[in-house]
């Protein structure tokens, strides 16, 4: 490893290398790949040891890791499955929306909420707004002391098995100066919750439509103020898309590692394929691709410890980490060759898992607008 972790680091890593060999086995992780499913009864492990809280600060009942060693444990696990991290990791994006914008009091209900072992959700992508946040078309109207939503929500990472909502929706027509962030009770009636898609892969994470017909929510649940959805979401993004390009690392190093072990056992013309230029080159290239990653992964949370602005770095990170990804994982497979194409080895499914990290949390192509923009304001006079 480039990294030079600290003595808890190594710790941290190891938890999580304990827990996934014990309860994230491949047999258990291809029944749920197959099935498109993740059972809640599969969380209740991790949830037993706290790994759901945590990022979560300890005033509100969490373990208050920073955000680089909760890193090292998402990214560990995500070498067991990227999905069940990604739905761990979900709960703590949504309620750092609270812990940037609302009040401490909102903050701690919702911490509340995910505590005893419950799941949380952020929901602001439409049918007809994903890239584009100014065409939620989803409204908050206020009446009173309350909101009443209406509207259809798209892709709620965790939206099928979380207890409360982060929802963006629009609370009067100025563009994106006119979206709201609210937070939202899954049992408030008029909640509608669709079917789990049918993804290609990060099929351990539920991801499912939302349909909300009048629900009316306390006024008080507004998070910040009107118009300042917009901030809440980006810089929920921000957090998100570094925690993404952790995931992402973890299922690089899981390819690379099947890859290196398949070469050294694999014999074509009375040798390992390992000796042959060509794999060494791939294996070569890997191990470097995924070590880049990672000190880019390192160094974002780093900034982001220090409370420092990643709207470029965050983009840049998320950029070249999930491209980089599709790169190592195609290698991977075809280091085995027709083996790797096939479900006898896990490489097909890490191939499926990372195409899932170029669309979430804002596609590549944005990510390279946001870049050329911040590189922009530097020039200007």
């Amino acid at each position: 490893m480039t990294l030079l972790y600290t003595q808890a680091q190594k710790e941290y890593i190891h938890l999580a290398q304990e827990f996934g060999n014990r309860y994230l086995t491949p047999e258990i992780i291809k029944k749920y790949d197959l099935k498109g499913d993740c059972p809640s009864s599969l969380f209740e492990p991790a949830i037993k040891i706290g790994l759901h809280m945590l990022e979560i600060p300890k005033e509100y009942g969490g373990a208050g890791l920073s955000y680089e060693d909760s890193a090292l444990v998402f990214e560990k696990l995500a070498e067991y499955d990227a999905g069940y991290a990604l739905t761990l990791i979900t709960s703590f994006v949504a309620l750092r929306c609270v812990m940037l914008a609302g009040t401490e009091e909102q903050a701690q209900r919702f911490a509340d909420v995910i505590r005893p072992g419950r799941f949380a959700a952020f929901t602001m992508s439409e049918a007809d707004a994903g890239s584009d946040a100014g065409s939620v078309k989803a409204t908050a109207v206020r009446q009173g002391n309350e909101y009443i939503l209406n509207g259809n929500k798209a892709f709620a990472t965790n939206g099928g098995i979380a207890d409360i909502f982060i929802g963006i929706f629009r609370t009067s027509n100025n563009g994106n100066h006119g979206l709201s962030a609210f937070m939202i009770d899954k049992n408030t009636p008029g909640i509608w919750v669709g079917r789990h898609e049918d993804k290609m892969g990060l099929r351990l994470s539920n991801t499912v439509p939302l349909g909300f017909k009048n629900v009316h929510v306390p006024a008080e649940n507004l998070i910040g103020q009107e118009g300042r959805g917009i901030n809440i979401a980006l810089n929920s993004l921000n957090l998100s898309r570094a925690y993404v390009s952790t995931l992402t690392v973890g299922v690089m190093q899981r390819a690379l590692n099947e890859a290196a072990k398949y070469a050294n056992q694999r014999e074509q013309f009375n040798q390992p394929i390992s000796q042959f230029e060509s794999v060494q080159n791939m294996l070569a290239n890997m191990a470097t691709a995924v070590e880049t990653a990672r000190l880019l992964v390192n160094n974002t949370m780093k900034m982001m410890d220090k409370d420092l602005s990643v709207r470029q770095e965050g983009a840049m990170t998320k950029l070249y980490v999930t491209d980089v990804a599709q790169k190592v994982t195609s290698d991977a497979v075809q280091i085995l060759g027709g083996y790797g194409y096939t479900r006898a080895y896990p490489v097909e499914k890490l191939m499926r898992d990372v195409k899932g990290f170029q669309i979430l949390e804002g596609t590549n192509e944005i990510q390279r607008m946001t870049i050329a923009r911040e590189v922009s304001k530097k020039y200007q006079d």
